[in-house]
């Protein structure tokens, strides 16, 4: 009965059962920024190893994107899902009563390797149903209903915050990992009918990575997506130490700054969502990086000449805003080279986005011009492998 009402689950409702399965990383990341600080000082450790909760946390979403995804090929979709999502609302609960940095990071893990489900498999939902210009579409919608998750989550924080400790935060996150999984529940049907999975086990998997890996477009725009994504989370983990100890902001002008730059992300990605069908999402992707590149020289600029508050919001205003023009198109341009193998394609993207997000959060600490670096070198690299494999043959068709 359950797999009928999902099955009729109108489209709309899909789709933001979708966004809202995704929506667990920046929920997870976005609304405990704020709280950075006062974990550190709570727990009696440092900005680095605060940060690790946050690597953690990007470390299970890698790693159980690599293990889901694929197993979902010969499994299906449906019933990973809803086990992941119930592993990530378990692990959520746990991270309120941690009594120590170990303890917080390692549920951060479990909370990630659950939430990974929800991501990699909201992208292979996509692909099972759509093709061409509705998938980049679809991609683009879900990442603009996605973006109020990043403008509403540091103000929900700082709230919290005020109202009592960091760990209110997560018992807010409890909740609405509750609601993600009964919206997994309810909405989301199983995609991939048994007579298009999988079959061979372990050897198939290993099979199909091989095959995703060998297709250099594929690979070409993967890279894209997750250099860009290293670029994004380059600023997300540096700017509550950067913009709040180094700038002076506070908590609640922080909080402020961060929902302008992700409401930049949500109209680039509604716009960008318009432009698909029109314009060849190959060039909107390479102009788009561009511009990230561009700006992400313009901070560093601003930081070696001294940095100032006004100047450098408004470059990550800017760049932040890019970034909705790169990564829907990176990401659908990528699934589209992998349609025989969704699950796969999905979880190598999503476990390399996450991997180059877990490796770059320890490295920025508090550091202006650490953060504008790092943010330099993931953008360049974010248009060289466009520039280089993205331009190859194409692998299989579009339509296949």
């Amino acid at each position: 009965m359950t797999m009928s009402l999902a099955a009729r689950a109108p489209l709309g409702v899909w789709i933001c059962a979708l966004a809202l399965l995704t929506a667990i990383a920046p929920l997870a990341t976005d609304m405990y920024l704020p709280a950075l600080p006062e974990v550190a000082t709570e727990l009696g450790t440092t900005a680095s190893n605060v940060q690790l909760t946050l690597t953690g946390f990007l470390v299970g979403l890698a790693a159980g994107q690599l293990v889901i995804g694929p197993l979902s090929d010969a499994w299906g979709r449906r019933r990973l899902l809803l086990a992941g999502t119930g592993l990530c609302l378990v692990a959520t609960a746990a991270c309120i009563v941690a009594p120590t940095i170990g303890t917080l990071v390692a549920a951060r893990f479990l909370q990630g390797f659950g939430g990974a489900a929800g991501i990699v498999l909201s992208r292979a939902v996509i692909v099972d149903r759509t093709s061409g210009s509705r998938t980049v579409q679809l991609f683009s919608l879900m990442m603009a209903i996605n973006g109020i998750a990043p403008v509403v989550a540091p103000l929900l924080g700082s709230a919290l915050l005020g109202l009592g400790s960091w760990r209110g935060i997560f018992v807010a996150l409890t909740a609405l990992t509750l609601v993600m999984v009964v919206g997994a529940f309810v909405a989301v049907p199983e995609t991939l009918p048994p007579e298009r999975r999988s079959r061979g086990g372990l050897r198939a998997t290993g099979r199909d990575v091989r095959s995703a890996l060998t297709r250099p477009r594929y690979v070409g725009f993967t890279l894209a997506f997750a250099f860009a994504f290293a670029t994004l989370f380059t600023y997300i983990s540096g700017s509550p130490f950067v913009l709040q100890e180094a700038l002076g902001l506070s908590n609640g002008a922080y909080a402020v700054a961060f929902g302008a730059n992700a409401a930049g992300l949500i109209v680039a990605s509604i716009v960008n969502g318009q432009l698909a069908g029109r314009v060849d999402p190959r060039r909107v992707l390479a102009l788009a990086t561009s511009a990230l590149v561009v700006l992400s020289l313009a901070l560093l600029g601003i930081v070696l000449a001294g940095p100032s508050l006004w100047p450098v919001l408004v470059v990550l205003f800017l760049a932040v805003t890019s970034l909705g023009f790169v990564m829907g198109n990176a990401s659908a341009l990528a699934s589209r080279e992998v349609r025989d193998i969704a699950g796969t394609g999905s979880a190598l993207l999503g476990a390399l986005q996450f991997a180059l997000g877990a490796l770059v959060s320890p490295l920025v600490g508090a550091s202006p011009l650490v953060m504008a670096v790092v943010m330099v070198a993931a953008s360049l690299l974010s248009l060289g492998t466009q520039a280089v494999l993205g331009r190859q043959r194409e692998s299989v068709p579009a339509a296949a």
